[in-house]
């Protein structure tokens, strides 16, 4: 099956900024070029997951610095840019952890307080020299960046580190770590390399075909020198990778769902049944409309909150709008790309055919750094805080 070029989030691509626009165009050529769904099935379920080569060409093309400041050889460019390039490649369900290492673990390494680290590691990183990824979570559901037990001990002038971190983006092809820890002072974060005595990676296979990473420490040392963020700057730097990874995370859920519907609007214009096309059967149809409706409110969401992030808000109304954003794209993306299932009938439950990767893709992302329920949670604690006040 060919699939249709990345659509603007929100917008056609008249209405966008110039350097929008190309950013769009350049990721709509990358797609066109190999990257589809046929490449995804092939992946799904090996243990490298992703290919190193596609994305040292992402690298080539400056989209793993895109938040990166420029002084660390990025493009300091913002979230409405990742976004683009992240809606575009969940198009095609291209597997690679854009999200995991650039926004994620990347936004950790760009907040952190050790600038020898920083300007090593994250030029790197917008290489595609080095694949980090961020070992924070370790309870089902946890949105805290501080519910963690993991502990770094002080040990001959540097650190050993102790315990196990879950459902880790990103891992099967990961250089080292990002992970958070308590120390006598509070929570810091470490660079730890993967394959360095005491480190443990375990695979844990997803419904879409890709992995969850268990990363395990047993007495794991980490040289002073590898602090990224000390107990200053840890949590104000974990929870704004977070809140930035979510939106970025509803992205790809917004691009895995309007292929959804792209694709089950034009089985309905081509499968026939009775001697016409089932897009002519008025149940249908409603069906549809009612799904371009959730389509189109999850766009409107992401947009807002896009535009709302790039004026660098203040903590609790950043974590507000991360919420919103990834409850409502999780929500959506659950809905269409199970109706779009039943759309397809027989067709659809098929593995060889592709509206089952699509849903597979919602059901991992809708879950990945909270549920629609959780963030709705989340979103309610915040604001109405803002209430009492």
């Amino acid at each position: 099956m060919t699939e249709a070029p990345p659509s603007a989030i929100g917008a056609e691509t008249a209405n966008l900024s110039g350097h929008r626009a190309l950013l769009m165009d350049s990721v709509a050529d990358f797609v066109r070029r190999g990257t589809g769904t046929a490449r995804a099935r092939a992946l799904r379920g090996t243990p490298g997951e992703y290919d190193r080569e596609v994305w040292r060409k992402m690298a080539e093309l400056g989209w793993l610095g895109i938040l990166v400041p420029e002084q660390y050889g990025g493009l300091g460019l913002g979230l409405a840019e990742m976004a683009i390039v992240a809606g575009g490649l969940a198009r095609v369900l291209a597997p690679e952890p854009l999200t995991a290492a650039a926004v994620l673990a990347g936004g950790v390494l760009v907040g952190g307080d050790n600038e020898v680290l920083k300007g090593d590691l994250l030029r790197k990183v917008v290489s595609g020299d080095v694949l980090p990824v961020m070992a924070w979570q370790e309870d089902a559901g946890a949105l805290k960046v501080t519910e963690i037990k993991t502990r770094a001990a002080p040990f001959e002038g540097g650190f050993r580190l102790n315990g196990e971190k879950r459902f880790v983006g990103g891992a099967a092809g990961a250089d080292g770590f990002a992970v958070s820890a308590r120390t006598q002072d509070g929570i810091e974060v470490f660079w730890v390399e993967r394959g360095a005595p005491g480190v443990d990676v375990e695979l844990e296979q997803l419904a879409d075909g890709r992995h969850f990473g268990v990363l395990r420490l047993a007495d794991a040392i980490v040289a002073k020198d590898r602090i990224i963020a000390s107990a200053c700057s840890a949590c104000a730097t974990l929870e704004k990778a977070f809140d930035h990874a979510a939106v970025i995370v509803a992205a790809e859920l917004h691009g895995v769902m309007s292929r959804a519907l792209e694709m089950s609007l034009d089985y309905m214009k081509t499968r026939v049944q009775f001697g016409k096309p089932i897009g002519s059967f008025q149940a249908l149809q409603h069906r549809a409309v009612d799904l371009y409706i959730q389509q189109q409110l999850s766009s409107a969401v992401l947009d807002e909150v896009l535009r709302a992030l790039d004026r660098n808000p203040d903590a609790r109304t950043r974590a507000s709008l991360a919420s919103r954003a990834k409850a409502r794209c999780s929500e959506s993306a659950l809905r269409i790309t199970r109706e779009a299932i039943q759309i397809h009938g027989a067709i659809g439950f098929t593995d060889e055919y592709d509206a089952g990767l699509y849903l597979k893709r919602a059901l991992v992302l809708a879950a990945w750094l909270g549920s629609a329920t959780a963030h709705r949670r989340r979103y309610a604690e915040l604001t109405a805080g803002y209430a009492r006040e």
